[in-house]
């Protein structure tokens, strides 16, 4: 499938943070060291690579959270 096309039938609650979403992705996956193809399909990562991704997007989206609900600045 190529970018934009998912098999995901979950919906964003915020459409607009779809774009701010998959930046996430990218930078997480960068940190972890996996390489996304430049069509987006991500069909051939290991299904432990993906896992990490989202296991770190959770982790990240939880932490931005609980900082503003905290009042903090987010910093990444």
């Amino acid at each position: 499938m190529a970018a934009g096309q998912e098999r995901s039938s979950n919906q964003l609650v915020v459409p607009q943070a779809g774009q701010a979403l998959d930046q996430l992705k990218f930078e997480i996956a960068n940190e972890l060291g996996v390489q996304i193809p430049q069509d987006g399909y991500m069909g051939f990562i290991a299904s432990r690579d993906n896992g990490a991704i989202g296991g770190n997007i959770t982790r990240r989206l939880v932490q931005i959270a609980e900082q503003q609900l905290a009042g903090q600045t987010v910093t990444r």
